[in-house]
């Protein structure tokens, strides 16, 4: 979440970047925002004086009685009970104005970066990149779920049957091209120096709020209510949250990490033809990258990470483009967003398979992760995120644009992952 001391301070830059975003009744908001926390420290300094003065009492009690003063003594301890209910009442106020501060405070989304420009829809991201060649398929070329189907790799109606529409059985080759790509992710990223993670694929609910998933999308997330534990929607959620609330030392920039999980979302009202076969799931595999940097350098990393998945796809050797976010396809808790879109030939469409992020401070904010700058003062870390890579449009690209008359290549880089060349 933003910094209150950042708003009261920048008020008109909030404003100007929350109307990229085309953010509903920002004035109205950031106006709630001051005034609870004008009320919250008032309130505050209202609590100290009173219990300074109680302090005060309390001693002059002790040597009022020791002088033998007791009428005076007694006088000063009713008083000091009615200070004792005053700083009750004042604190219970404390904790209401700093409740209703978070909750304000939990509303409002991260402010974009200068770089980004305004708009409302994905129709307004900028293309600032692409590289490689669209294959020429021919008339015959069939899409994913046709390929899944005719090569017996993917069970869209078994996935059904088990558990719902959105969960896919992966079999045979499918299977193993599969986990060939998870693996290769995890040893590109490691070879990057990202560490090895092996994460929860549930979280509590202080991780969720921590970045940013609640309650911004509450809706979207599986719950299990029995426990409160909420299914991850990425590794990104429990990887950072393992630093949650760490002080930690400049040296110590940058830490990298990356993981391999299932992810879980909801995906509520997300119907039509575009969500088709891989395109869209309710559970799906996923690599993350993580990386927690000193602010001066987050930039720099961000680059770093964008080149980082550039590297994967010319390795995979599939088309892509990448996408700077406008403000109004920006997600919650980013400030600057890159999207990669890798080009689904029979489909005859761009697919999203990352996105590279950087949060500034704003998760680091919930989170509590700071570090000790020059000055040897607490300041808030940058975290970033991206994916390297989501699998099912990764693989449904894969299985489109190297499909032939005679089976389904398979990218040279994986083969000695898979064990084989061809899916036919």
């Amino acid at each position: 979440m933003l910094q209150v001391q950042f708003i009261r301070d920048h008020k008109q830059i909030v404003l100007e970047g929350l109307a990229k975003r085309n953010f509903a009744d920002a004035e109205t908001i950031i106006e709630q925002v001051l005034t609870a926390d004008e009320n919250r420290r008032k309130t505050q300094v209202e609590l100290d004086n009173v219990l300074a003065e109680s302090n005060k009492m309390s001693k002059e009690i002790g040597g009022l009685f020791k002088s033998g003063e007791v009428q005076k003594a007694n006088l000063l301890k009713e008083k000091t009970g009615q200070l004792k209910t005053q700083s009750k009442e004042l604190a219970e106020s404390l904790t209401g104005f700093a409740d209703e501060l978070k909750g304000l405070l939990y509303q409002i989304p991260n402010i974009p970066h200068a770089s980004v420009k305004a708009g409302t829809s994905e129709e307004d991201n900028e293309i600032i990149f692409s590289e490689g060649t669209i294959p020429n398929l021919g008339e015959n070329a069939l899409p994913h779920w046709e390929l899944a189907k005719k090569y017996d790799i993917i069970d869209f109606e078994l996935g059904n049957k088990i558990t719902g529409a959105g969960f896919p059985v992966y079999k045979g080759k499918g299977a193993r091209l599969q986990r060939a790509l998870i693996n290769y992710f995890i040893d590109k990223n490691v070879e990057a120096g990202y560490k090895e993670y092996q994460v929860p694929h549930l979280v509590n609910t202080a991780s969720a709020t921590a970045t940013g998933q609640l309650p911004d999308k509450d809706g979207q997330m599986y719950h299990a209510t029995e426990d409160d534990l909420f299914l991850i929607p990425t590794a990104e959620v429990p990887i950072t949250n393992m630093f949650r609330g760490n002080l930690m030392q400049a040296s110590e920039f940058p830490i990298t990490a990356t993981g391999y999980t299932p992810c879980f979302r909801r995906e509520a009202g997300s119907y039509g033809a575009h969500v088709r076969g891989l395109n869209r799931l309710h559970q799906f595999d996923k690599v993350e990258i993580v990386r927690i940097e000193h602010p001066e350098n987050s930039y720099n990393a961000l680059n770093g990470m964008v080149e980082h998945i550039k590297d994967i796809l010319r390795e995979l050797k599939l088309p892509y483009r990448i996408l700077r976010l406008c403000g109004g396809d920006t997600g919650f808790t980013a400030a600057l967003t890159f999207d990669f879109e890798v080009f689904s030939t029979a489909q005859d469409r761009w697919l999203e398979i990352s996105s590279a992020s950087n949060f500034e401070t704003f998760q680091a904010n919930r989170l509590k992760l700071r570090f000790k700058n020059k000055e040897g003062k607490s300041e808030l870390a940058h975290t970033l995120n991206g994916s390297s890579l989501a699998l099912p449009r990764v693989l449904a690209g894969i299985l489109e644009n190297y499909q032939t008359e005679n089976g389904i290549q398979v990218p040279e880089v994986l083969i000695p992952y898979t064990g084989f060349s061809v899916i036919d």
